[in-house]
């Protein structure tokens, strides 16, 4: 009889549900629930890069997804419903009480930023981040040591002292924290107890500095940057599990809630990048780019490959945060299509801020990223085009560095909007190139490239410029949801469909859909522009240094 599992993504605007036939891969219902709060902006200050989601913006968003996706199947499909996983963005910590609930589902802060989850790209804690690189680098253990070497705003310790140091009274009311992915496994097991909640390897690894070696960081080393650090570590966790572990089954509350039986097996999950690249087939050797409104870039290795080498610049290597049994390596772009979206709304502001709203004016703004793209790809690269840097949102990889800025140089009285979006999009390739260039410089080989993601699936200018770039042909996936696609496949090993993930992959991965092949015609003229990219770079760094 066919079993199916759920995978859940939790993206940056919304959740999405997708309902697989574990026998063979095939997606057979697919949902999406848009973030009401998020949706209309609230929680957020962009000038400040502050990004907070509010726990009911998940939990709402959920039910809506997994029940519109149950609506196709039959009672007897629904009843061979044997395992859901959920994947979230990362690092989405969250403070919580004693009993495991966000500060910001009480109360006392239930409109308060500070008690809310705080996005990926949040970045009010870069001073925080500098802070904990000084005191790793001089501290007898470095604790940053596999995360590259540098630690970033982006990441759970920056963001927690961040809220410790600037709200007193969330400050007092904490008791622990947990990321997003962990508290979803949580919520949905009846299991969200601080020193009991099952906790990701992946999230632990690649964003809390855990390691097998030492755990998390140790009291000492915390209570440095912050007293009430401390205090939270105590009642955090010691061990960790990879996404394919079973942490239990379903409560009766939430199997009642998204219509699915008791009986379904619930896995621990993971970020949503790294699920990605088990939704796309990843093995050893292939460089996975998941690409949306930024990216991330997920090799595997083996142990024996990597002989226990510290990869320098990068987000993370863990063992089993991807695969288990291959030690998972991440890295990066802070911004890639909201570099796009930026620019879309620097162009479109008279027409958002001087002319009354219809459909019409809508329309226009919705279509213009498509229309840019469409005028840009009739220009062609030259020695004299314009050159752009993609650090509007900081630089993730290599060497996170989220007070770097982005730049546009080479502007002239002829320069118009299209020519100014094909250096943005030639910028993100360059971006992409950089940190290819980086693993093969840390030895990390690259055979093939795969791709996965909004952007791969509707800009195909975009695909060709990375192509063009980086000199190395693309292959897109056919799924357009690979990130709850891995997530199903961790479910499916959870409730004992398949005993690894790798087996899972076989039977469930999707095929190809579209390559993209570099134009060998490009290849020079692109060479420049790299290069005159790598040294706009070296100036905006000297510049913040300075």
């Amino acid at each position: 009889m066919t079993k199916y599992t759920i995978g859940i993504d939790f993206g940056t605007d919304s959740c999405r549900a997708l309902v697989v036939n574990t026998s063979n891969g095939e997606e057979i219902s697919t949902a999406v629930a848009n973030y009401p709060r998020w949706r209309k902006g609230w929680y957020c200050n962009p000038s400040k890069n502050q990004y907070r989601q509010h726990p009911l913006d998940y939990t709402e968003a959920m039910v809506s997804a997994v029940q519109k996706a149950l609506q196709p199947l039959s009672k007897e499909s629904r009843e061979n419903i044997v395992g859901i996983c959920c994947d979230t963005t990362g690092s989405t910590p969250v403070i919580i009480d004693a009993k495991g609930m966000p500060l910001a589902l009480t109360s006392q802060f239930a409109e308060n930023p500070n008690a809310m989850f705080i996005l990926w790209k949040d970045h009010t804690a870069v001073a925080e981040a500098d802070q904990i690189n000084v005191l790793a680098k001089e501290w007898p253990v470095n604790y940053a040591m596999y995360e590259g070497g540098t630690y970033s705003s982006e990441w759970a310790w920056a963001k927690v002292l961040h809220i410790l140091k600037t709200d007193p009274e969330v400050a007092s009311a904490a008791y622990s924290w947990a990321e997003h992915c962990d508290w979803m496994a949580g919520l949905l097991t009846g299991n969200c107890t601080p020193e009991t909640m099952p906790r990701s390897r992946c999230a632990a690894g690649h964003k809390a500095m855990w390691n097998a070696e030492w755990g998390l960081p140790s009291v000492d080393f915390l209570s440095k940057l912050h007293p009430k650090l401390a205090e939270l570590r105590n009642h955090l966790y010691t061990d960790t599990i990879t996404a394919d572990t079973k942490v239990g089954t379903i409560t009766k509350e939430w199997a009642e809630k998204l219509g699915v039986p008791e009986t379904t097996v619930v896995a621990s999950g993971a970020i949503d990048a790294h699920l990605g690249a088990v939704g796309s087939g990843i093995s050893e050797g292939i460089l996975a780019r998941i690409i949306g409104t930024s990216t991330c870039d997920i090799m595997v290795v083996s142990p024996a490959t990597i002989n226990s080498k510290c990869i320098d610049g990068i987000c993370g290597q863990v063992d089993g945060s991807v695969i288990p049994g291959y030690i998972g390596l991440e890295a990066g772009q802070s911004a890639f299509g909201d570099i796009y979206a930026w620019f879309r709304d620097i162009v479109a502001w008279p027409l958002k801020n001087m002319i009354p709203d219809s459909a019409e004016k809508e329309q226009v703004i919705d279509n213009m990223i498509n229309k840019l793209m469409e005028e840009a790809a009739k220009t062609e690269p030259s020695e004299n085009s314009i050159i752009a840097l993609d650090w509007m949102n900081g630089r993730r990889t290599p060497h996170a560095n989220q007070n770097l800025k982005g730049m546009i140089t080479g502007l002239t009285l002829g320069s118009n909007a299209p020519m100014i979006m094909r250096a943005l999009v030639e910028a993100t390739a360059f971006g992409s190139k950089r940190i290819a260039d980086h693993f093969e410089k840390e030895g990390i080989r690259i055979n093939s490239i795969i791709a996965t993601g909004g952007i791969s699936k509707k800009a195909p200018f975009v695909m060709q410029t990375m192509a063009d770039v980086m000199d190395m042909p693309i292959k897109v996936i056919r799924s357009g949801q690979t990130c709850a696609l891995g997530a199903a496949m961790c479910a499916a090993v959870a409730a004992g469909i398949y005993s690894t993930v790798s087996e899972a992959q076989k039977a469930m991965a999707p095929d190809i859909e579209a390559t993209y092949a570099p134009d060998p015609t490009k290849r020079s003229i692109y060479k420049s522009l790299y290069e005159k990219y790598l040294k706009l770079g070296e100036f905006e760094q000297d510049l913040q240094s300075t």
